[in-house]
């Protein structure tokens, strides 16, 4: 964004829709989980299926700070989608680095859920 643009804050009503809208992208990210792990059911690998899971839960559950609303954050995949189309490379950067921090983290849950998973298989 340019730096001209002043930082807006939630009044209540944005503050409504915000939670309405963590609300419900909570609720669809459980519901499309639970179905994807169910389809994930099928790959014959436990370490493939449960790379899955966690690629699936770094790439959509990751947050970025919008830089418009003080205090306001969205999902990541989506803040650095808009902003790649919109030509803001340096905010489209901010959110996929996000993401990349995510997946690190979860990389290494994957690691130690596997190494558990070895030990509980013995």
């Amino acid at each position: 964004m340019t730096d001209s643009l002043a930082i807006a804050t939630m009044d209540a009503d944005s503050q409504t829709a915000y939670a309405l809208f963590w609300g419900i992208y909570v609720v669809g990210f459980v519901l499309f989980y639970w179905a994807m792990s169910r389809v994930f059911r099928l790959l014959p690998l436990y370490g493939l299926r449960s790379l899955l899971r966690a690629a699936l839960i770094a790439l959509i559950a990751t947050p970025v700070q919008s830089s418009v609303v003080d205090g306001w954050w969205v999902p990541a995949w989506l803040f650095g989608g808009y902003e790649t189309f919109l030509g803001e490379p340096a905010e489209a950067a901010r959110a996929f680095f996000n993401i990349g921090v995510a997946c690190l983290i979860m990389a290494l849950v994957w690691i130690l859920d596997l190494v558990r998973y070895r030990f509980t298989r013995c």
